[in-house]
């Protein structure tokens, strides 16, 4: 399994935070993701490719960079 570091951005309370992690683990492979605002990053396991992670993260209204 990997664990891939994304950037985000545009986060600003936990309820950003929830999205982000929702819409990450909705991707296909994801078994678990770690989103911390403050630091704008998300941590993701599992094998899923990290432009599918920046687009589920786009699509839910975020700027993401992998």
């Amino acid at each position: 399994m990997t664990t891939t570091t994304i950037s985000v951005e545009g986060m600003s309370c936990e309820h950003c935070e929830r999205t982000v992690g929702e819409a990450l683990r909705g991707v296909d492979g994801v078994t678990d993701a770690s989103v911390d605002r403050e630091a704008g990053r998300a941590s993701v396991e599992g094998d899923a490719e990290p432009d599918e992670l920046v687009r589920a993260v786009e699509d839910a209204g975020y700027t993401a960079h992998a």
